[in-house]
């Protein structure tokens, strides 16, 4: 079966079955895009009407849309939309102004989830409870240690993700297919301020080689996240059993047994635990695809979109489930203060007799012989 013409097609009608293979389902993930397109269309025409390859009139007739509905709305002056440029800066284009935005989304639920664990600390932050080392009862703890070890890891999750947003935030457009706009002097400076990009890129093959490492970038971010909560999930699931007891999850966070009347399992934490290593997956996707290709663009970039997409719409799915979680947890101060066991003393006990003067490796054999 042939298809019809496309608009980078040479003379030859594409044969169904090659389209179906090259194209997937990147149609698809594109209608996440066309907003993006569209603002990075409106940049492109803004500086092509400056440059004198749009008339003002034409320029004003085209704000509204990319090109195909151009041409048909505004006829020659919409098929002027892809002078200097190319289909690679004109997507690039639009991916990283949608990285952009959804990396200023998972910067704002971060910050609310920091706030939801705030106030857990706020009410509970006091209540000594034991800490662990080797799954094993090793020292005293508060509830306010506990869960601000996981605001500091959060805030060092923000601080990696700032930085990956500043440094995404370059413009590619007027890099074309990589190698620059001949003959046409384009103003990448005005394009990349009218599309709101904090600067240009320079080098036209590295903005084309930049698609890919900076798609593993963000994942690389958004993993540091992801296994803040998978960190913060497996504590909750093993605090929430009977044995433990410390924190009491919410009913509708758990779901019971087809067969046993007594479960109240922890179904939402463990898929939050197993979403760090689906993130981990697609960043390993992504890394392997762009590794070992030529400098300059290759079709194998187009199968990076997928994972990271997938990345970035896990890592809000998970955070915001998170911070309701936390909104509606509970700390049994009881079971904690019951937890306290002598022995948890030890080295507080071993300190005391330092401080009196008994010498350290003395001190450590009285208090083991003590509890052992």
């Amino acid at each position: 079966m042939r298809m019809k013409m496309k608009l980078w097609q040479k003379n030859a009608e594409l044969d169904a079955e090659i389209e179906k293979f090259t194209v997937g389902d990147d149609y698809l993930l594109d209608k996440k895009l066309v907003k993006y397109d569209c603002i990075a269309s409106i940049a492109h025409a803004k500086m092509l009407a400056k440059i004198g390859i749009l008339s003002k009139e034409e320029d004003e007739d085209c704000h509204t849309a990319i090109e195909n509905f151009l041409v048909k709305k505004c006829g020659d002056a919409g098929k002027k939309i892809h002078a200097a440029r190319s289909r690679n800066d004109q997507v690039l284009a639009a991916l990283r102004l949608y990285e952009k935005e959804e990396i200023a989304v998972i910067i704002v639920l971060l910050n609310e989830f920091k706030s939801k664990i705030k106030e857990a600390i706020k009410n509970y932050g006091n209540t000594e409870m034991p800490g662990y080392s080797h799954m094993q009862k090793a020292m005293p703890t508060t509830v306010s240690i506990w869960l601000g070890s996981f605001i500091a890891s959060i805030e060092d999750d923000l601080n990696l993700l700032e930085f990956t947003l500043s440094l995404i935030d370059q413009s590619p457009l007027g890099s074309a297919a990589g190698f620059g706009v001949p003959v046409i002097e384009v103003d990448k400076e005005m394009a990349a301020s009218l599309a709101g990009f904090r600067k240009a890129m320079e080098n036209p093959l590295y903005a084309q080689m930049s698609r890919g490492k900076f798609e593993a970038l963000i994942a690389g971010a958004l993993i540091q996240i992801m296994l803040s909560l998978n960190k913060l999930a497996t504590d909750l699931v093993l605090f929430s059993m009977k044995e433990f007891g410390y924190v009491s999850l919410p009913d509708e966070f758990c779901t019971g047994s087809s067969i046993m009347p007594q479960k109240k399992n922890p179904d939402v934490l463990e898929l939050v635990r197993a979403k760090y290593h689906i993130v981990l997956g697609e960043e390993f996707k992504i890394k392997s695809i762009i590794s070992n290709l030529m400098s300059g663009y290759n079709r194998d970039i187009q199968l990076t979109k997928e994972p990271m997409m997938n990345c970035i719409e896990t890592a809000k799915s998970c955070i915001k489930i998170m911070a309701l979680l936390m909104e509606n947890l509970k700390i049994n101060e009881t079971k904690c203060k019951e937890a306290m066991i002598p022995e948890i003393y030890a080295t507080e006990e071993l300190n005391k007799l330092v401080k009196q003067g008994v010498p350290f490796r003395e001190a450590y054999k009285q208090v083991g012989e003590k509890y052992g």
